[in-house]
């Protein structure tokens, strides 16, 4: 049943929060990445020398570029990178595999070199370069691939951070000599070489596995991020020194605006954010503003990420230990046998009778708030559901969309889940049509919806829509109640 690092390796956690590092599960990534503006707002040396090195790498190529020496082999050599998965964190909904940085992000950084990180190391405005740059301008570079970016060029350190960790704590039957690709990049012969380093070895994946120190580590979005330059766009004008620039960005702004305006019509938050993106586009050093506010305000960076990583803790991994200790404890949850069908009512049916009447419900609330992304909810599931005998896969997709769940055991014996959030608003659609298709699609008899509650409002709701369709006392339609305020205090739960 080990779920998380410490288990598996025999290491007091109290230990490894000392060393500074995240304990993470070894069965599911979980929801954070790597934030390379921690490195260089950090005060020390080792990190930001590992933005420097970040920094140097780019330079490199945009030299490259802009010589005209990268080639097709070049391309796959210099700017493809496979997703460092032994860190176990990211956006796997089952595992910890990911698609890397292909052709899409390869593309982007290439295109935008020449241009967009010409001053690297000579900026006017800001203080430093910054790689996050790409994903401003490039709508399609998201935070995944700036974290996959930058994990693999520090991947050498992270080595060798696990590694003093696991030779000082780890035993060595747990830990292996292991060569590790990419770790480090030769100026002198433009090439990345590997490097040898003894790492805590996982046996059931025959693989190696890194620690990640948690203070370089976010959630949700990096500190400088194309969605808050838009949506804060009026506020970066303000930050131009030349009142006479300042003056046309507004109204070239408002003039892209009023494209927009109808009569007796507010402006929406669209209208807004396409005005933004033109004048972006328009006046390219707005980008550097934003980038120079945020560098400012780095340590509201420091503190944010502090927060979500805590927060991460202790949703994703106090939470879960908990619920796993009740349902162990009180049912017979991971001791189910019987065919996919029959074990997943059941074990559903314990893990809404602890979340309702046992405490259980914690695990979806953190700080007074319930959990409000439904892309968590895969994850959760599969820390809890871990042990069970039959396959567990996330997000499978057989052609017709993605299913949260797919239990199975063998090629006969498929049950469909999905775990949604009752204020979800495509939950009707959802019900009305989406399960169908996926059990036609997978060849899977039975499918079961689980749908979980934190307000009466959404009670409602949900029973309004279940009525509509009939589905009231179906017995594949299963609601949890996840509300806090109608639960026993923990002393009488």
């Amino acid at each position: 049943m080990a779920t998380y690092f410490n288990e598996y390796f025999g290491v007091d956690r109290d230990i490894l929060d000392d060393y500074g590092a995240f304990n993470i599960s070894i069965i599911n990534d979980l929801p954070l990445f790597i934030d390379p503006f921690l490195l260089f707002h950090s005060s020390k040396p080792e990190y930001q020398a590992l933005h420097t090195e970040i920094l140097k790498y780019i330079r490199f190529l945009r030299d490259q570029v802009v010589a005209g020496r990268v080639n097709s082999d070049l391309v796959a050599a210099w700017f493809f990178f496979s997703e460092v998965r032994q860190n176990w964190l990211g956006f796997s909904l089952v595992g910890n595999g990911g698609s890397g940085l292909g052709v899409g992000f390869a593309k982007a950084l290439r295109a935008n070199l020449a241009e967009l990180f010409a001053d690297f190391g000579e900026e006017k405005i800001t203080e430093s370069s910054h790689v996050e740059k790409v994903c401003l301008v490039q709508s399609g570079v998201g935070r995944d691939n700036i974290s996959d970016f930058s994990t693999n060029l520090i991947k050498h350190f992270l080595c060798e951070y696990t590694q003093a960790f696991a030779l000082a704590n780890i035993a060595p039957k747990k830990r292996r000599q292991v060569w590790v690709d990419k770790a480090v990049f030769n100026y002198a012969t433009q090439s990345w070489s590997r490097r040898l380093y003894e790492l805590p070895w996982l046996s059931r994946d025959q693989d190696f596995v890194l620690l990640t120190p948690k203070d370089i580590l976010t959630r949700e979005e990096n500190w400088i991020n194309r969605t808050d330059m838009i949506r804060d766009f009026e506020s970066i004008p303000t930050a131009i020194p030349d009142s006479e620039l300042r003056g046309q960005v507004f109204a070239y702004f408002e003039s892209e605006l009023a494209k927009h305006s109808e009569p007796d019509k507010e402006f929406s938050q669209r209208d807004r954010d396409e005005a933004a993106v033109k004048t972006l586009i328009r006046f390219p050093d707005l980008v550097d503003y934003y980038i120079r506010f945020k560098e400012e305000n780095g340590d509201d960076a420091v503190d944010m990420s502090s927060e979500r990583v805590l927060e991460t803790r202790v949703v994703f991994e106090d939470y879960v230990r908990q619920l796993q200790r009740e349902l162990a404890n009180t049912t017979s949850f991971y001791t189910i046998a019987g065919g996919t069908y029959e074990e997943t009512h059941q074990r559903l049916a314990y893990l809404k009778d602890v979340v309702e009447n046992k405490g259980g419900h914690r695990i979806f609330w953190h700080d007074g708030k319930s959990i409000q992304r439904e892309s968590d909810l895969p994850v959760l599931t599969r820390l809890v559901w871990f042990g069970s005998p039959s396959d567990v896969g996330a997000e499978a997709n057989d052609g017709r969309g993605p299913v949260d769940y797919k239990i199975s055991r063998g090629a006969f014996d498929k049950t469909l889940i999905e775990m949604k959030l009752a204020k979800n608003s495509a939950l009707k659609r959802n019900l009305e049509k989406q399960l169908p298709i996926y059990q036609a699609a997978s060849d899977a008899k039975q499918g079961i919806k689980a749908i979980i509650y934190f307000t009466l409002e959404e009670k409602i709701r949900v029973d309004a829509i279940l009525d509509e369709l009939k589905l009231a006392s179906h017995k594949d339609v299963v609601l949890i109640d996840a509300r806090a305020d109608n639960k026993p205090s923990g002393s009488k739960a």
